[in-house]
């Protein structure tokens, strides 16, 4: 992981318009994009050639509904945390293919804000002063994980 808080960000998005958005808040709360993937076969090239800590990921990619095999490999092999940005949470697999949650499109910059800050400080501490944004749905493994809702602290 990054030190000083500095994550490197991979952003798996196939919208240009979308992509370039995200790339914009993440490097506004002041960490590293370390590339954008619009297709599957880009993002694992990306995750090789990179290490990142944090990837958002899109279910639905130019190739397919490929976020989920991202997402499994990223945070299985690559040993990154994810986290869906989605328009069909329907598609994501029970489990979350390993990833930490999920931020619903369409979705807010202060949202999407609120879910990294929160993500970020659970990686690096354990759990968040913060509570859990709104707009995150965590799965259920990362609930507990972190402490978070029933799990532990509201």
């Amino acid at each position: 992981m990054a030190r000083g808080g500095v994550m490197k960000i991979l952003i798996t998005e196939d919208e240009p318009i979308v992509a370039d958005e995200l790339e914009a808040i993440v490097t506004d709360l002041g960490h590293q994009v370390v590339g954008i993937a619009g297709s599957s076969r880009r993002a694992l090239t990306l995750a090789q050639m990179t290490s990142c800590d944090l990837a958002l990921v899109d279910v639905h990619l130019s190739d397919g509904i490929t976020g989920p095999a991202v997402a499994r490999h990223l945070c299985e092999d690559a040993h990154a945390t994810v986290i869906f940005t989605t328009s069909n949470p329907q598609q994501i697999p029970q489990d979350f293919s390993s990833a930490c949650g999920i931020i619903i499109k369409p979705y807010s910059e202060r949202s999407v804000k609120s879910a990294i800050t929160f993500v970020v400080d659970c990686m690096q501490m354990g759990s968040s002063q913060r509570p859990k944004p709104r707009a995150l749905e965590l799965s259920p493994a990362y609930a507990a994980r972190w402490k978070v809702g029933s799990f532990g602290k509201p």
